[in-house]
């Protein structure tokens, strides 16, 4: 059987298909990749959740799983692609693959039987979308690369070329403008990759010439554990998951905003204007009432409240660029059996803690925790996960320590749905969590715990101290792969050659006159020796200071810190 000549309905569901096994099957490679020097990386994972909520949506379509010898429409199944990208769109990279995909099927869609002009107007389409929902499209991204595939295969189509030679043509194009990307932003070329989204969509090539072709999805290439893969491994990858300037999440924009909104076509306007003055890397997606958005700011408050003016924002995602890390070895080890186990007779008001690392997790269940969730910065639990715990949870009310900011807005939304008292201490941290604990009274209700413990909580400061992954620009000069970072809810305080080093500025920058207590966390990294030399300095430095050391087991952050 030779290549196809047109693409129909159910030629485009195997593609998609296709395109979320290749993307899971790249994922961790391209996550890896980051030129923020703060361990992070998620836009393949990120893809990969768009298009699997594609999938989902696509086996709803009647037709599409061959039974019954029933065929799909193709208006059903590009409605499907684009309703199914739009909800699941995960991230700056989803939100914009997502756009990519609406413009691909507006075109298809309109054709039951897609021929080689037909997908090459498509592709056209889908790169003019993406632009238009971008309010300053940035090139040497995914955007260059969807442009330059939307030329080739116009240019091929131009010639009479079929069906395969358009993909081949549209794939090649979008190849050399990813080989290219560095060239447009430096921030790659100085990591030595290319842009991680436009590799990304790329796969979206492989898979159309393997349904089209019959021929085999690329297998990832091969990377060693601990290593940092580069332009060597990869012939086109990287762009940081965060869209945008670098300089942005140094200088200013902290928090990544995403919501679903619902509100009238001719309120966008007007809201990507307000959101310009706020913020940057700004996407707003959609249309016909529902819209994905997607911010950079660092007023979250107001990014929330601009859509309250236009209509009603939800599914509301807070990511702090600042702390973002993976948690892929902490998650791939189970977390350290945390999930949902409980310990206890159940009192009035249970207490759900999401944690990560064993050690982590042994003084919460010291603390009162009932119920640990695996979950922190990057690897947030869902409000289905979070909802089924707390819903399992024997006692009839419940507070719940989300234990980072990202999970705020998932919490609030576990206590609008469940069937008992929920209610959230809006914990941003570790420490701040265990802060809370110190107010936990197992036989008072969930609201007189809440306002308790969250007062607790703000009496802490907190502090971590991480490893740079990369080179890249820093505050006061250039960071460089393998210094160490000192945090503070700020961003990045300190830049140190050693670990002690690090940890010792950090405290410097952090302690005052009225603090009485530090407590370090011990993560992955901190050893006898490195946790004695803090000791001592503190010993030297502040004298006056109660130390506590206590081993967390936390992945990528040698020492959380405590003050009080």
């Amino acid at each position: 059987m030779g290549p196809l000549e047109s693409l129909a309905a159910s030629d485009l569901a195997a593609v998609m298909s296709s395109y979320r096994d290749v993307l899971r099957t790249h994922q961790e490679v391209i996550n890896r990749l980051n030129v923020y020097p703060v361990p992070d990386g998620d836009t393949g994972t990120n893809m990969a959740l768009t298009v699997e909520s594609v999938v989902a949506e696509l086996a709803q379509v009647p037709g599409v799983d061959g039974t019954n010898g029933d065929r799909p429409h193709m208006a059903d199944v590009c409605k499907a692609v684009a309703h199914g990208s739009l909800m699941g769109a995960r991230g700056n990279s989803g939100v914009i693959l997502s756009q990519l995909l609406r413009g691909l099927t507006g075109v298809l869609g309109t054709n039951e039987e897609a021929m080689a002009g037909a997908v090459a107007e498509a592709l056209a389409a889908a790169s003019d979308a993406a632009s238009q929902a971008v309010l300053r499209p940035v090139e040497g991204t995914i955007l260059t690369v969807a442009r330059a595939a939307g030329e080739g295969a116009g240019e091929a189509a131009g010639h009479g070329a079929a069906l395969l030679e358009v993909l081949e043509t549209a794939r090649q194009s979008a190849a050399d403008a990813l080989a290219h990307t560095p060239d447009l932003l430096p921030v790659l070329a100085k990591a030595g990759v290319v842009d991680a989204g436009g590799a990304g969509y790329l796969l979206m090539f492989d898979a159309l010439l393997a349904v089209a072709d019959g021929r085999s999805l690329p297998d990832p290439p091969p990377v060693s554990e601990g290593d940092e893969p580069t332009s060597e491994h990869v012939p086109a990858w990287h762009r940081p998951e965060h869209e945008g300037p670098h300089e942005d999440i140094q200088g200013g924009l902290r928090y990544e905003v995403m919501y679903l909104l619902d509100a009238p076509d001719d309120t966008i306007p007007a809201f990507r204007d307000l959101w310009a003055g706020i913020g940057d890397s700004i996407v707003v997606v959609g249309g016909d009432g529902l819209w994905n958005c997607h911010i950079h700011t660092n007023d979250v408050g107001a990014a929330i409240e601009a859509g309250l003016d236009v209509g009603r924002p939800r599914n509301i995602s807070v990511t702090d660029l600042a702390e973002q890390v993976e948690e892929q070895r902490w998650v791939r080890e189970g977390a350290g059996g945390l999930d949902g186990e409980k310990t206890g007779p159940p009192p009035r008001t249970a207490v759900v803690a999401v944690a990560n690392g064993d050690g982590v997790g042994r003084i919460f269940r010291s603390l009162g925790v009932h119920y640990l969730i695996p979950g922190g910065q990057s690897m947030n639990p869902s409000t289905q996960q979070i909802l089924d715990v707390v819903e399992s949870v024997d006692s009839p009310e419940v507070v719940l320590l989300p234990n980072n900011e990202n999970i705020h807005p998932v919490g609030l939304q576990v206590a609008e749905l469940a069937s008992k008292p929920v209610r959230m201490v809006p914990t941003g941290g570790i420490v701040e969590g265990f802060a809370a604990l110190l107010e936990y009274d197992p036989e008072a209700g969930a609201q007189e715990n809440c306002k308790a413990m969250a007062a607790s909580a703000c009496r802490v400061v907190p502090g971590e101290v991480t490893r740079a992954v990369r080179d890249a620009p820093g505050p006061e000069g250039p960071i460089h792969a393998g210094d160490y970072l000192g945090l503070s809810r700020e961003g990045i305080e300190v830049v140190a050659g050693s670990l002690v080093d690090a940890t010792t500025g950090l405290l410097g920058k952090l302690l005052d006159g009225d603090h009485e207590l530090v407590t370090l966390i011990e993560g992955d990294g901190a050893g006898v020796g490195e946790t004695r030399r803090v000791t001592e300095w503190l010993e030297e430095h502040r004298p006056e200071l109660a130390v506590e050391v206590h081993h967390g087991g936390q992945p990528l952050y040698p020492y959380l810190i405590s003050i009080e």
